[in-house]
């Protein structure tokens, strides 16, 4: 099991003005040794913290732009050293102060620099120096945790409730650890773990001097645009105004938060597009609307178990599998006999030769229709 000993942590109670020009204040203060915090309430509020945020996994590129856990990496000019970084060289006397009287000042210019960040909530700020037992590895916690709105606690039974001005819970604690641990005695001082909940960013403002990867989705969409610019050039040779229709109208996609199906490009296109994009990122998700339906799957599978065809002007997309599962509330297509796929095509082509001038031709009724051997009993 994990376990971290503590040799010294800062608490920090940061004040939020009534009025929203006003800079935000520290109230409260507190240094705490090893002895001072095993005897504190903090040590039952923060038992098991450390651990579940040593824990925490974390990907180098995350999957979604709001993942609230991301590996922060120091920014360095070509040629300087780790120390030129003004986060590292923070965070690095931070985890070289080994006792709460040597932790002070770097703690001080770190709740500074903290207050100073736009749109800070008031709340707790703490800040720990850790050693990971039998390993002694020495890391750096930094810990915010916002104030509840409206709590209340049970009081007695004249009362009921009281309520709480000030109240802090560990569930939606944000929280910063350096170094960041690969694994248990293996740590990589290039980078910091950040845990934040996707709506806050105030951690990452705080922390100027390190930067982020991109998102998986970021990433496919350059390579989407790359690969598209290159087969402009290829099938547009000459500067043409075509190929300069083509560049804009790529520029407009890669901007655009929303996008039609453009119909550009052959299937045996898109298949080779697709393939150089899943051999770096296999996992890579495929999410789109066929009006109000949402389709969401893998890249990988387009071409194999999902297909895109278009009758009478509409679109079509057949999802293919062995196995059909419905989840929580009956419906009556679990109950189908699946009709042949030809079946439904022509249905649908059907259907549009029955339309005419904006009206619907209707369908013959069922009581007519010939060969009806699977009637339901309500009929």
């Amino acid at each position: 099991m994990m376990k971290f000993h503590i040799d010294w942590l800062s608490f920090y109670l940061i004040e939020q003005p009534e009025s929203e020009d006003s800079p935000k204040l520290v109230r409260m203060t507190r240094h705490l040794n090893p002895d001072e915090y095993e005897k504190s309430e903090l040590r039952d509020f923060l038992d098991g913290e450390f651990a579940r945020i040593a824990k925490r996994k974390v990907e180098e590129n995350p999957r979604s732009d709001g993942t609230p856990t991301k590996l922060g990496r120091f920014v360095l000019e070509p040629g300087h050293p780790l120390d030129s970084n003004p986060n590292y060289a923070l965070l690095s006397r931070l985890v070289q102060a080994d006792t709460s009287a040597e932790s002070k000042e770097p703690c001080q210019e770190l709740v500074q620099s903290y207050l100073r960040t736009s749109q800070v909530r008031g709340g707790v700020l703490i800040i720990v120096r850790t050693r990971l037992e039998l390993l002694d590895e020495r890391y750096v916690f930094i810990l915010k945790c916002d104030f509840e709105q409206k709590t209340a606690v049970i009081t007695d039974e004249k009362s009921l409730i009281a309520n709480v001005q000030m109240a802090i819970n560990a569930k939606n604690m944000k929280s910063i650890m350096y170094p960041y641990m690969i694994e248990s005695g293996m740590n990589d001082p290039y980078h910091v773990k950040i845990h934040q909940f996707s709506h806050a960013r105030y951690f990452e403002e705080f922390l100027r001097f390190i930067e982020y990867p991109q998102s998986v989705p970021q990433l496919v969409s350059e390579e989407v645009i790359s690969l598209a610019r290159q087969h402009i050039a290829f099938t547009y040779p000459e500067e043409t105004e075509e190929r300069l229709r083509e560049e804009e109208a790529i520029e407009l996609i890669a901007a655009s938060p929303k996008r039609e199906l453009a119909e550009k490009w052959e299937h045996e296109t898109v298949m080779e597009a697709m393939q150089i994009i899943t051999d770096r990122q296999p996992e890579v998700e495929l999410k789109f609307k066929l009006d109000h339906m949402t389709i969401r799957t893998l890249l990988a599978d387009y071409g194999s178990s999902l297909h895109i065809a278009k009758v009478n002007g509409r679109y079509l997309v057949l999802l293919e599998g062995e196995m059909l599962q419905f989840e929580r509330g009956v419906s009556p297509v679990e109950f189908v006999k699946p009709k042949e796929l030809a079946e439904i095509v022509r249905e649908i082509e059907s259907r549009g030769s029955r339309t005419g001038g904006g009206q619907t031709i209707p369908a013959v009724p069922a009581s007519e229709q010939v060969g009806d051997t699977d009637k339901p009993p309500w009929e």
